[in-house]
């Protein structure tokens, strides 16, 4: 009877230390979640608490309370991009927060780099093949040098880069926390040209091709050849903003990441970003991040091809070729980004 009582009071004690675990967990959860919806975009997340890595600084305390002068100035701009990013979610909160708590799934664009306490959310079409390249280099422990030299189909290989949905949930609100979280953006409209120009208009990006190029050309083109609906390789910009702009195409499935807005692929009315880059400014901002890493001397970010880049003027020439009503429907399923990133209505745009 004795020991059947010592076993009972065992099996307690241990039914309280894993209810204890399993509640800790769950507090972490909402601590961070909750953490979120409040306004924080002017915290000092050093006050009180120190670093990581001992007798060094990480990117994070270097932007909130920087050492030199260069950071100083560019501290202002970047807090000026924090503001303009937490009043849109304020302002908007009815369409930027219609989820309230992110899962797991949700992190799979947010790239992490453990030696430099960094996080990355990649945005296509806003020089994430170089981002990921620079990533590979600052993970790779030495194996990579020269991020030009990592073929672009390697930079896609979601093995050669760990992102955040693979942590576990302590461990992912710890670095969420604790890491100097980072985006690059881009002019949506700019970024959506750009995104059209190279899934349809090249003829080496048949997988583009047969998987949506087929059905835009089945659903919004009258009279098709039996030769455009097997290949899809010859979308036009009408049809493809017909097809953003039908409802079904998001009842379907998500966006594909390559036109999806940006709000959706990074949440950012939900992770607190500490800096958000633009694409116009894409050397001087992206050296901002490796220099706040500390490895500004050693690496630094590819230059890009401006002769081949998708500009407004570009743009403008394509959206002159689509109805008033597509451009204001177009605006709207991309308006929180225009806002949230502080970027004007287009001059040649039409709405109505």
């Amino acid at each position: 009877m004795k020991q059947t009582l010592l076993d009972l009071m065992r099996m307690s004690r241990i039914c309280r230390m894993v209810l204890a675990t399993c509640l800790g967990s769950f507090i972490l959860v909402i601590f961070y979640f909750q953490s979120m919806f409040q306004p924080v975009m002017r915290r000092n997340p050093f006050a009180t608490e120190g670093c990581c890595r001992k007798g060094s600084r990480n990117a994070l305390q270097e932007l909130y309370n920087p050492t030199q002068a260069e950071f100083s100035a560019a501290a202002v701009l970047h807090q000026a991009r924090r503001d303009q990013v937490a009043d849109t979610c304020r302002a908007h909160s009815a369409s930027s927060r219609k989820r309230r708590v992110l899962t797991p799934s949700d992190l799979k664009h947010l790239v992490v780099d453990e030696e430099h306490e960094l996080i990355y959310c990649y945005v296509p079409k806003v020089a994430c093949t170089n981002w990921k390249r620079v990533m590979m280099v600052l993970s790779s422990r030495g194996k990579y040098s020269d991020p030009m030299e990592i073929p672009s189909n390697e930079a896609h290989i979601p093995s050669n880069l760990k992102t955040l949905n693979q942590y576990s949930i302590p461990d992912i609100n710890h670095r969420l926390k604790n890491y100097l979280k980072f985006l690059f953006v881009r002019e949506p409209f700019e970024r959506l040209v750009s995104a059209y120009r190279n899934k349809f208009t090249l003829r080496y990006n048949t997988s583009f091709h047969k998987r949506y190029g087929t059905k835009i050309v089945r659903r919004y083109r009258k009279n098709a050849t039996a030769e455009a609906l097997q290949s899809g390789a010859d979308v036009k910009f009408q049809e493809f903003a017909d097809y953003l702009v039908d409802p079904g195409t998001q009842r379907e499935a998500p966006l594909n990441e390559h036109w999806q807005t940006v709000y959706s692929l990074c949440h950012p009315c939900h992770i607190h970003y500490d800096l958000v880059g633009k694409y116009e400014t894409l050397e001087e901002d992206a050296n901002y991040v490796l220099k706040l890493a500390g490895v500004g001397d050693s690496l630094h970010f590819p230059s890009y091809a401006k002769s081949t880049r998708t500009t407004d003027q570009m743009a403008a020439m394509f959206f002159n070729n689509i109805s008033s009503q597509q451009q204001s429907q177009l605006y709207q399923l991309y308006k929180l980004d225009f806002l949230m990133f502080n970027y004007s209505i287009p001059s040649y745009l039409k709405l109505q």
